[in-house]
């Protein structure tokens, strides 16, 4: 009884642990500060072994975070600790010091309850930032897939030879893309390590995050939790055995965006036995590190005139659309063994889809109408850029949040005709309480602010994407039996149109 009470107490103590965002390091940090700022009211008897124990674990914890990088999130939690020092360790340091010196222990002197009371408040204060800091920006935790599939991961980079870059002058210069390949693996040793999250590398994450903040004019301080996190997939695991060959998906990130940001996404696909592929699209994602090392920048920046901006957008579009239909050539030559690959024979790129999130949604929905090897679309709220010809005749799942006041007028009406004369039926799905990045990864370590990412929780947003692509894909790729408008509707509002606008 005793073992299960322990248990049950270290899986409470966990539970607040992580619902603070704290490593169990800085969790002890905060624990001592908050005891040491407490000390100068706590009885006589006790202050000063409280005082001197919440002082050294502070700065045991300091040293260690010291050791491993010291996330922001703490310098207010050490910093209240230090402002606490004088009121209420100073005894047990003086007592320490008379008896060095041979001298007798003088009493010690507290400072006035009306000193100590502002002064304790605003320790205790500075103590409080540290971990609301840390529960605002976290370092994210992904879920962990669902289904019966491991997941392994890799990345590829692909030149096409046929294709100039448009972003530079060079004219040698050829249109590259990076991809990010989630795939059903093998599954590994309980010890493997699992992969980086957000880049190959701490580094590469790190540079992804920074530029992914200065994009939206956030100090990249904010977010350096993000390359401390770990996704669930094993970084080049041995793909899972057998001779089943998967669909593919396609996935297009945001303007600006990168081919990590749906992660948690992506890894829960594969562990469902689909391959996805991820792009990153250079001059348009934030940050893209080629196997080089060089790092690409963004170049992508609207000019503030509606008109010249759409003509822009058009333009980037259908480069993500090429990107796209240029990565399913690759991969039918991975899959026909034309490149040596561990997943030659494992894909079967007959059975396609291409997904996207905002601009990338509109990149999926315009590579589908050029190329008929993509048998499905999923939008991920996207604006639908570019030509609306011919029709799609494919099945499409568009999710999109609710319309608001800031939401452009022409969005819906756009999507609607977008979707009009499809031969097979589309779903349009509006999710109760989704904003623009609910259909990300964003909710993982952004603030929980529902304008920003919406009112569905951490992992809600990312589970809510996750279920509703998976069941839509499943009937679309694989004919199974099920009831997709049960399971889309109960996320929201479903609009349905079959077979070319019946609703």
């Amino acid at each position: 009884m005793r073992r299960r009470a322990r248990r049950a107490e270290d899986g409470r103590v966990t539970e607040i642990i992580a619902g603070l965002s704290l490593s169990p390091v800085e969790f002890l940090a905060v624990l001592g500060a908050v005891v040491l700022v407490a000390a100068r009211w706590l009885p006589p008897a006790v202050r000063p072994r409280a005082a001197a124990g919440a002082a050294a674990t502070v700065a045991l914890c300091a040293a260690v975070m010291g050791v491993r990088g010291v996330r922001w999130q703490m310098l207010p939690v050490l910093a209240g600790a230090a402002a606490a020092l004088p009121f209420a360790p100073a005894p047990v340091v003086g007592r320490w010091l008379g008896r060095v010196r041979g001298r007798p222990a003088r009493a010690p002197r507290r400072a006035r309850w009306w000193l100590a009371l502002p002064g304790s408040a605003a320790c205790a204060a500075l103590v409080a930032a540290g971990p609301v800091a840390a529960w605002a920006f976290p370092v994210p935790v992904l879920p962990r897939p669902s289904g019966p599939f491991a997941v392994g991961t890799r990345v590829v980079q692909w030149t096409d030879a046929q294709r100039p870059e448009t972003f530079t002058a060079d004219p040698d210069d050829r249109r590259t893309v990076v991809v990010q390949l989630w795939y059903p693996a093998r599954a590994g040793a309980a010890g493997a390590a699992r992969a980086q999250y957000l880049g190959r590398t701490r580094e590469e994450a790190r540079v992804v995050a920074g530029a992914l903040a200065g994009g939206v004019h956030l100090p990249g301080f904010l977010v350096d939790g993000v390359p401390r996190a770990r996704s669930s997939a094993v970084f080049g695991a041995e793909v899972a055995a057998g001779g089943e060959r998967w669909p593919v998906v396609l996935f297009s990130p945001g303007a600006g965006g990168v081919r990590t940001q749906n992660t948690a996404w992506a890894e829960e696909l594969a562990s469902h036995g689909y391959v996805v592929a991820a792009l990153d699209h250079p001059y348009d994602s934030a940050a893209v590190v080629l196997d080089d090392g060089r790092v690409v920048r963004s170049r992508t920046l609207s000019t503030g005139d509606r008109d010249a901006d759409e003509r822009l957008a058009e333009q980037w579009t259908a480069i993500r659309a090429a990107d796209l239909r240029f990565v399913l050539t690759q991969l039918e030559r991975v899959g026909r063994g034309e490149t040596a690959d561990p997943l030659t024979g494992r894909l079967d790129t007959g059975r396609v889809a291409a997904a996207g999130h905002s601009m990338g949604g509109a990149a999926a929905l315009q590579a589908a109408r050029e190329d008929g090897r993509i048998g499905a679309v999923v939008d991920l709220d996207g604006y639908p850029h570019g030509p609306l010809s011919p029709a799609l005749r494919r099945p499409v799942l568009a999710l999109t949040q609710a319309v608001g006041p800031n939401t452009d007028p022409r969005y819906l009406p756009r999507l609607r005709e977008a979707l009009a004369g499809d031969s097979a039926t589309s779903y349009r799905l509006t999710v109760r309480g989704a904003a623009h990045l609910s259909f990300m990864d964003g909710p993982l370590y952004l603030p929980p602010v529902p304008s920003v990412v919406g009112s569905l929780g951490r992992e809600g947003s990312v589970r809510m994407v996750a279920a509703t692509t998976l069941a839509f894909l499943d009937a679309a790729l694989r004919g199974a039996p099920g009831d997709l408008e049960g399971v889309l509707s109960a996320y929201g509002e479903l609009e349905v149109d079959r077979a070319g606008g019946g609703g």
